[in-house]
């Protein structure tokens, strides 16, 4: 596991919630993508398989990248006050941000 990547990951995911371009929770997740509002959504690295494979479908449908962070449920709770499995992201330029930690190929 890189320690780097999931330290800036952490760091950026608290960036994001201080701004309040967070959605947490899989349902309100899912409302963000359908709504148009989620640039990303991000997953747990301890999230099921179901949950990720769920939020994949969804995310497909509108063209959302997804992106499995290192970082677990419980760290993310620390970080956000809520454990929790998914976050989508409401804003496109922290969603280009966690593309490029995760080296995943930004939209234009």
């Amino acid at each position: 596991m890189n320690s780097g990547k999931k330290q800036k990951t952490a760091d950026l995911l608290t960036m994001c919630i201080k701004a309040g371009r967070v959605v947490k929770g899989f349902d309100s997740s899912k409302e963000a993508v359908e709504g148009g509002k989620a640039f990303a959504v991000l997953t747990a690295a301890d999230a099921s398989e179901k949950t990720v494979k769920e939020v994949r479908f969804v995310c497909g449908k509108y063209d959302i990248p997804v992106i499995v962070t290192e970082l677990e449920k419980a760290e993310i709770g620390r970080l956000c006050g809520k454990e929790t499995a998914v976050m989508a992201i409401c804003d496109k330029g922290f969603a280009g941000g966690f593309q490029k930690i995760a080296d995943i190929p930004q939209s234009k």
